[in-house]
């Protein structure tokens, strides 16, 4: 009795808290946050409001009925139909974001395949191999990108053979030919009937997919391994080819042709666009192998030990073992590789790419004014895109960490 009395005598002779409000901490939380929110709106009002009455007193318009105003000009290269004359601003702007998007997601494709290929050879135990997966890094990260562009387009692809003499990429079937104009492909021309064999195809992934998993399960329940890339390339394979045998062969390929001065049909690459991509991908290459070798040495040694241990042959330790723990370490840096990849295409305009920047902020900039408008379109897309990937790539890299038990 006399131990549970004294612990009442001490709960009543605790002080209790008083209330400071302005040294409580969630006070404190919420008011900096306020004070904060209202800095931030002061000074947007502040421009927004002083941009507005320079921009009245000069006598500018502002607003994005521009938009819909027809544009006195087209861009050479275009994945869309437009006519100078008859297309608006607000076509341009679609036609430069997706040659940007185009010419950016083949660079990042390019570049990743690249860049794993050259980390791996850095680490290669050959001196030969190492030392030139070693100089092509240091020369291409070395240099600044604008004039890796201005080089491949002035001494490599301004130097290539004219029309007549164009290089045959196709071994000898004049598929694929390379000249001072471009680079010229066979366009497939799709039939009534080819997306039953689109479906088909969707079919064979999804059961491919549905094979892996059971394999993957019954390889944790029994320890057998069950073989499947085989299978899942025969289903690829004969599921749609079938499909597409059984109803005529729907596709057809309109196929470059010399006719007079220049080639006719088929899809056309413009020097500009290839000497972007090219370049693009050599150079973010060079940056993605320094990541795959950083990944891979941060990966312990006592997981080779195991693997080999276990008889496991090089590739098959790189590709089970090694590569996907390393993934969580590459794939942060890889985040800000690729969002500078989409950034990076902008240098575009310094060969006449007809990219966001060169058709949107340039040449319609020179046309219909709206300088406000238009960077800040321009600026919004790059951004867009840059979180787009972030968010991708950032959900990835959540699914790919190691837990730890």
């Amino acid at each position: 009795m006399a131990v549970s009395d004294n612990s009442k005598k001490s709960e009543q002779i605790k002080p209790k808290e008083q209330f400071d409000f302005f040294h409580d901490e969630r006070v404190r939380s919420v008011l900096y946050q306020l004070l904060t929110a209202a800095a931030v709106a002061l000074v947007a009002w502040f421009l927004i409001s002083n941009t507005s009455k320079n921009l009245e007193a000069r006598g500018m318009h502002t607003g994005f009925s521009f938009l819909n105003v027809a544009a006195g000009f087209d861009s050479y290269f275009k994945l869309i139909p437009n006519e100078a004359g008859v297309g608006t601003y607000g076509r341009i702007f679609v036609i430069g974001a997706l040659n940007t998007l185009y010419v950016s997601l083949l660079a990042i494709v390019a570049s990743t395949i690249l860049g794993f290929f050259i980390g791996i050879l850095r680490l290669s135990s050959n001196w030969l191999v190492s030392k030139v997966a070693l100089a092509y890094v240091e020369i291409f990260r070395n240099t600044p990108l604008l004039i890796q562009i201005v080089f491949w387009y002035i001494s490599v692809f301004s130097l290539l053979p004219r029309v007549r003499n164009s290089i045959d990429l196709s071994g000898g079937l004049e598929l694929v030919l390379l000249n001072n104009r471009g680079l010229y492909l066979p366009w497939p021309v799709p039939g009534d009937s080819l997306w039953l064999t689109g479906i088909a195809l969707i079919v064979a992934i999804i059961a491919v997919c549905v094979f892996r998993r059971w394999a993957k399960a019954s390889q944790d329940k029994t320890g057998q391994i069950v073989p499947t890339i085989i299978p899942s390339c025969l289903l690829l394979i004969v599921l749609p080819g079938a499909v597409y045998l059984l109803t005529g062969m729907p596709l057809e390929w309109d196929v470059p042709k010399l006719a007079g001065l220049n080639f006719s049909g088929g899809a056309t690459l413009p020097p500009s666009f290839v000497t972007l991509l090219v370049a693009l991908s050599a150079y973010h290459a060079s940056y993605t192998a320094e990541m795959v070798r950083a990944g891979i040495l941060s990966v312990n040694s006592g997981q080779y030990d195991a693997a080999r241990s276990l008889g496991l042959k090089q590739g098959r330790l790189m590709s089970l073992v090694i590569i996907p723990q390393a993934m969580p370490a590459i794939v942060p840096p890889l985040i800000s590789n690729w969002m500078s990849t989409i950034k990076n295409s902008s240098l575009a305009i310094a060969i006449g790419y007809p990219d966001l920047v060169s058709l949107f902020m340039q040449t319609s900039l020179n046309q219909a004014g709206y300088a406000i408008e238009l960077v800040s379109m321009t600026m919004a897309f790059y951004m867009f895109v840059s979180l787009i990937i972030s968010g991708l790539l950032n959900i990835y890299n959540k699914r790919i960490q190691l837990v730890e038990r």
